[in-house]
């Protein structure tokens, strides 16, 4: 039997309030992804070194390949205890439940215009490149032709999006989709980084905050299954821990705390990090500009 540490509020009402069952969807080093059969929604377990997340339950383990876990494994839950087949029970009795809230967008934007330029200029030194970031030297003609595309369809979403063009934002967004290395694209990163800017209560663009959904609901074709998930929830203003730490980190003159949670996200996978980084600081910049003032 092992404890869940932590767990996101709805995803312990789900498993407490109803018969769950599913199977193991696909499985790694620290996390494995679980599929609802009612739902087909994805939900994820992961050991205490990842930060909370939607849709996902924090296990105290260093990692979650030595329980074997394998695709198709059933999963149940009986008398509060989530079975993973016959490998794993999870007490889900105790679990510390864990919110996605995102801060209101702040009433003066000197300090965040300040930090969102400084945090620009970090990304730019240490980011990772190939992504949305460009790589000084791509390694063959496909990944720099995949930059370029990258560049040139962020640039026009940008554009449109700031302009209030909100159709033609969504067509350059969707055109983003899938797009870019890593398991979850580039293009999806930013995008998750970007939807969370819109749903900051009280941004400029916090009225255009459907069009993430409108986006969403045309990328499910474009993307695989795990990158679509963190679209989805992105799409209703809920992300990890870590990107809510950024964003709390934007909003005040805390330069130290800026450095160390910016850093954790761009921590994350290969280039993802910074491909959410970007998402992020590009939104806020596109919230400033629609607010009237210039980045």
């Amino acid at each position: 039997m092992r404890n869940i540490l932590s767990g996101d509020v709805d995803f312990n009402k789900r498993l407490n309030g109803s018969n769950f069952t599913g199977f193991v969807h696909s499985a790694f080093k620290r996390t494995f992804n679980i599929q609802c059969f009612d739902s087909g929604e994805l939900y994820t377990i992961a050991c205490r070194s990842i930060d909370n997340a939607p849709n996902t339950l924090i296990v105290d383990t260093e990692n979650t390949s030595q329980w074997n876990i394998e695709v198709n494994d059933r999963v149940f839950v009986e008398d509060k205890i989530l079975y993973i087949s016959n490998k794993l029970a999870l007490n889900i009795s105790q679990a510390i439940t864990w919110e996605s809230l995102l801060p209101p967008y702040p009433s003066n934007e000197e300090i965040l215009l300040h930090n969102v330029r400084w945090a620009r200029e970090y990304i730019d030194c240490q980011g990772k490149g190939g992504g949305i970031k460009k790589c000084s030297k791509p390694l063959n003609p496909f990944e720099a032709e995949t930059c370029k595309m990258l560049e040139q369809r962020t640039k026009s979403l940008l554009n449109n999006l700031a302009m209030n063009r909100i159709d033609l934002a969504i067509k350059h967004a969707v055109s983003l989709v899938g797009l870019g290395p890593g398991l979850t694209p580039s293009g999806d990163d930013f995008l998750t980084g970007l939807f969370t800017t819109l749903h900051m209560e009280h941004s400029p663009l916090y009225e255009h905050r459907s069009f993430c959904e409108k986006v969403t609901k045309k990328a499910k074709s474009f993307t695989n299954d795990i990158s679509y998930s963190a679209l989805e929830q992105a799409s209703i203003g809920k992300v990890r821990e870590s990107i809510i730490s950024f964003v709390n980190s934007l909003l005040i003159e805390n330069e130290d705390d800026l450095i160390l949670s910016l850093n954790k996200v761009l921590d994350i996978g290969s280039s993802s990090g910074t491909d959410l980084a970007l998402g992020l600081v590009c939104g806020l910049e596109a919230n400033i500009k629609a607010g009237g003032k210039p980045c």
